[in-house]
């Protein structure tokens, strides 16, 4: 893709000069004022570059850590395991191109996904997909980083009375929705000093694992024929799972000159969820040549010294503030774009609310963060589709998308499609899950296809294939990628 040659620019007089502090929509400190509507010229701010700190704070997470000690348990070796880290990892290029519709139409992705489904069909199967998704992440993190709190407050000889639990959740919960609320310009500030400290952490972390990690674990038993590829298709899913739970990376991109760098946009974000995303599944691949990843919060107290455990279950805490905080701000953008007549201010104390139902429930509950977990992991065979889905029609589109459009949704607006609904769009999304499903393999539910070869789950290529291939028919058939573009 081009950086911006081929973008038009935007339609109407001359732009004005930028905003005057007092009059900023986003700023740091204050309370972001503006939703999801249009973000005009005015209003625009900012490098790619600032991408690169949003996407590494929010992705120093304990997902990453648990899923890349996943790989040795599933029985890989450790050179095939990062092998698979590497591989499922390639999908943030996706979540970068993404991305790109930020710029080019000041909206968010939720806004954007109009042009995919219709203005109807975006309410239930765009933004209204990923808002249920995102109440659902919201009440995991804050379950693990409240869980993390627990065993740090237990450490520090601070008890885990059910007076430190509710302290500690309500602190976590606090600290994550309050950076929700004030939004983009506070986001984006804070990453850097989340970034310094996270990344910090990690790097200690890592040395402390090298140092007990072996490349030839003792025991190890090498998988062949079947089992091997089942293995390796099963650890490359869960891997895949992590950067495709991002459907929403132009929400955070929205702010920047509609003339920024398409490929710096696209590199600096992918760039930004890869570097953390490596560094900490490599970190839980060589914890499991040492010790049992099943639960790595615990057993990682063998090898890290007394001081640094202690830095070990704050940074777990923190990670997952900071991974939150991206999906409370784009839950507030999808439940307006829903048509919900609310501030976004407002919309994220809503979503506040739900999410931190879930996180209790989660901890009163010894099967229901497992319940969750299997629901998410399922949600791969949505998210996949969703995804290929809106990286297939920005490349027909060449990203040329008319902003100001979105955001009509009249019966008489370019994207209002068929009585509200593009259905190249929503038939290619319900073939790409459906064969999603026809290949996952969880603990809940395993599909034909994936019992046929011997458990192998190919639901993350075989869904995002399916959903680009009908919406890129669809799309030439329809002439649907043609309206709506400048």
């Amino acid at each position: 893709m081009s950086d911006a040659s081929y973008l038009a620019a935007e339609p109407g007089p001359a732009e004005p000069g930028p905003a005057s502090p007092e009059e900023a929509v986003d700023r740091f400190g204050r309370i972001e004022s503006a939703g999801v509507e249009y973000i005009g010229p005015a209003d625009r701010h900012g490098r790619p570059r600032e991408l690169f700190a949003v996407w590494l704070s929010s992705n120093l997470a304990y997902f990453y850590i648990l899923v890349g000690g996943l790989l040795p348990v599933l029985g890989l070796s450790i050179w095939q395991s990062f092998a698979v880290l590497t591989a499922g990892h390639l999908f943030w290029a996706l979540v970068g191109l993404v991305a790109v519709s930020g710029p080019s139409t000041g909206s968010p992705s939720s806004v954007v996904t109009r042009a995919m489904y219709g203005v109807r069909g975006n309410r239930v199967l765009g933004a209204g997909a990923v808002w249920v998704l995102c109440i659902a992440y919201e009440g995991l993190n804050l379950a693990i980083g409240a869980d993390a709190g627990f065993s740090l407050a237990s450490f520090v000889g601070a008890g885990t009375s059910l007076p430190v639990k509710v302290a500690v959740t309500v602190l976590i919960g606090m600290v994550t929705f309050a950076m929700g609320v004030y939004g983009h310009a506070t986001i984006v500030r804070l990453s850097v000093w989340f970034s310094v400290l996270l990344g910090t952490s990690t790097v200690v972390l890592g040395f402390f694992v090298v140092r007990h990690a072996t490349l030839h674990p003792a025991g190890f038993h090498a998988l062949s024929g079947g089992k091997l590829w089942a293995a390796l298709l099963i650890g490359f899913t869960a891997v895949a799972a992590l950067p495709l739970g991002w459907p929403g990376s132009a929400d955070y991109a929205r702010y920047l000159p509609r003339t920024a760098s398409q490929r710096a946009v696209a590199g600096w974000t992918a760039f930004g969820g890869w570097v953390p995303a490596m560094a900490l599944g490599s970190i839980g691949i060589l914890a499991g040549s040492a010790i049992d990843m099943s639960d790595p919060q615990s057993n990682m107290r063998a090898i890290l010294p007394s001081w640094f455990y202690a830095v070990f279950l704050l940074v777990l805490v923190v990670g997952s503030i900071t991974n939150n905080v991206l999906t409370v701000y784009s839950s507030g953008l999808a439940l307006q774009a829903m048509g919900v007549r609310i501030s976004r201010a407002r919309s994220v104390l809503a979503d506040a609310l739900l999410g931190g139902a879930l996180c209790v429930a989660a901890l009163a509950s010894s099967s229901f963060l497992t319940s969750m977990s299997n629901v998410l992991a399922l949600s791969v065979a949505l998210l996949g589709p969703f995804l290929a889905i809106y990286g297939t029609d920005i490349l027909l589109r060449r990203n040329r998308y008319d902003g100001p459009a979105l955001h009509d949704s009249s019966p008489s607006g370019p994207f209002w499609f068929r009585n509200g609904v593009n259905w190249s769009g929503v038939l290619a999304l319900a073939g790409g899950t459906t064969a999603a499903l026809l290949c996952v393999n969880t603990t809940v539910f395993v599909g034909p296809v994936a019992s046929a070869i011997g458990g192998g789950d190919l639901s993350a290529l075989v869904g995002p294939a399916v959903a680009a291939l009908l919406h890129t028919g669809g799309s030439l058939l329809l002439g649907n990628h043609r309206k709506g573009n400048l």
